[in-house]
């Protein structure tokens, strides 16, 4: 299971990606392709063409990092937008999808908010 800060934004390619690639070609495609940052520390994470392996990309304060996934059976399953690029998911999502889950039928439940009071947001 991964641990991430809140604030870490985690961005899956649409398109297949060659994964020979390194960390040089990986932040190239999120540059040009993906239009974010590289060296925002955020995730960003690319399927190969058989969709049974994946390579997550990570900047740090101390450089790049590559984390790697080969399914030994089946394939990941990763949500396919018509017309996007990316799509932009939450660590636990990533996580079911890295095991080989298929997102596809997931429900996510309604989450707890707490209730919002009228009085707070009256002008004073």
């Amino acid at each position: 299971m991964l641990t991430l800060p809140s604030t870490v934004q985690i961005f899956i390619s649409v398109d297949p990606v060659d994964l020979r690639k390194g960390f040089n070609g990986l932040s190239a495609i999120v540059r040009e392709v993906m239009r974010k940052d590289p060296l925002s520390g955020h995730l960003f994470c690319f399927i190969n063409r058989r969709r049974d392996r994946a390579k997550i990309l990570l900047f740090d304060r101390g450089g790049y990092w590559i984390f790697y996934r080969r399914l030994e059976r089946g394939t990941f399953k990763p949500p396919q937008p018509a017309d996007e690029l990316y799509v932009q998911m939450e660590a636990p999502e990533l996580s079911l999808l890295l095991e080989g889950i298929d997102l596809a039928g997931a429900k996510r439940r309604p989450r707890w908010r707490p209730p919002v009071r009228a009085s707070q947001f009256a002008l004073q």
